[in-house]
């Protein structure tokens, strides 16, 4: 008979490794997801798109509801798992329902940060995260009226596009002395900046945020060096924080995130956990490709095959308002590093490599990031670029038959 397996979580991780599990362990397990969000899963990363009407709500579902049910499993969305016994082996869901299972994997995800600032109760401050926070994001842009952002990373610059689409004068504020400060180095960081200024969008930098103005409603935002921005709507895009409440309460390690072996194994039997929720080797990431790269490895485990995930190379290849970017790697450079930087103001273009031991080691791309992919590959197979050296930066194309065969 099919083991009994329940999945916490039925955000992309979830949804990947359903799939690759269906694929690799076909009947071995009577899968059933359990989801908090009423809807089925969806593409966190298109959100933004929803936010500026660019698609709808349902374009950003990851899979029909035919597609869970041809593979068997059985769905339960818009109930919250409340508890979970490691010892009986059973979750419990809002309203009382009991799950059993022989194995169980948590995949809750992360929350957003909401900074605690005074005025932060208001009617018209929002985070955004999820569907929830996009409707109601949606409900209150009005064209004409003015939004404040509070952080400058990937979160907060989509939030940012999609309300100036809607018609809203927005203001994106920032603790740090650049944008997205995780991914790109300082000169990127100005590149993006000048290009999301160019879109009609004020961006100040430097900015500690103080207080939340108003009584009944937003009026603005205070910040620490007493500057004031008028606003109808603010923003919080600070950050996200791993969802752990439920594995903390069943007894398990929890550290930033659940902690995981390589195998993805918590500390109880049978539990496992992945995607952004999971810390593995003291690190929580917060990014989807990792949680893909988990749940082929988790999914090969639970079908019987030997299989450990030592980690991720952290990448960012995505369209930030309308920008290409892309990062990778060691890019800020180090000791024995060289940078090699190719920056062609005109067409808006910026690429930096940086070469250590004569491999590739890190990449920064701005605008053109046709040869990403192709980067990205040099990074992780360590193969030596020597051979490539004069005409890495300019790409695959003009780095010479080497290139072609690598």
């Amino acid at each position: 008979m099919s083991e009994p397996l329940v999945v916490v979580g039925n955000g992309m991780a979830a949804t990947r490794l359903v799939e690759e599990l269906t694929t690799r362990a076909q009947g071995k397990y009577a899968i059933a997801v359990v989801g908090d969000e009423p809807s089925l899963a969806y593409n966190r990363v298109l959100l933004s798109s929803v936010l500026a009407r660019e698609a709808a709500a349902e374009d950003v579902e990851l899979k029909p509801a035919r597609w869970w049910r041809d593979r068997g499993v059985t769905l339960v969305y818009g109930r919250r798992a409340v508890e979970i016994d490691t010892r009986q082996r059973f979750v419990r869901l809002r309203g009382g329902a009991k799950l059993g299972y022989a194995k169980l994997v948590i995949a809750t995800g992360s929350e957003a940060v909401r900074l605690p600032l005074p005025g932060a109760d208001l009617p018209g401050v929002v985070t955004f995260r999820d569907k929830a926070d996009v409707a109601t994001l949606l409900e209150r842009a009005r064209p004409g009226a003015r939004a404040v952002v509070i952080g400058g990373g990937l979160l907060g610059l989509e939030a940012a596009y999609g309300l100036m689409k809607a018609g809203m004068h927005v203001s994106l504020v920032h603790l740090m002395d650049r944008l997205m400060e995780r991914q790109l180095d300082p000169r990127a960081g100005e590149l993006l900046k000048q290009a999301i200024e160019a879109r009609g969008i004020e961006v100040v930098l430097n900015a500690e945020s103080e207080a939340i103005q108003g009584r009944r409603k937003v009026a603005g935002l205070r910040l620490k060096d007493g500057r004031n921005i008028a606003a109808d709507l603010v923003v919080m895009a600070v950050g996200i924080r791993p969802c752990v409440q439920l594995a903390r309460g069943a007894g398990l390690d929890v550290g930033r995130g659940i902690v995981v072996g390589d195998d993805l194994a918590t500390s109880a039997p049978g539990v496992y956990a992945l995607g952004e929720c999971a810390e593995h080797r003291g690190v929580c990431y917060g990014l989807v490709e990792p949680s893909y790269e988990q749940a082929r490895v988790l999914a090969s485990n639970l079908a019987g095959e030997d299989a450990r995930y030592t980690g991720s190379l952290l990448s960012t290849n995505l369209k930030v308002s309308g920008v290409s970017v892309f990062s990778a790697g060691e890019f800020l450079g180090g000791e024995n590093m060289e940078p090699v930087v190719l920056s062609d103001p005109g067409r808006k273009t910026y690429r930096k490599l940086v070469i250590g031991d004569g491999c590739l080691k890190g990449a920064v791309l701005i605008g053109d990031t046709s040869d990403a992919l192709w980067y990205l590959d040099l990074i992780r197979s360590g193969r030596p670029v020597s051979a490539l050296r004069n005409d890495l930066v300019f790409g695959r194309a003009f780095a010479g038959p080497e290139a072609q065969a690598a």
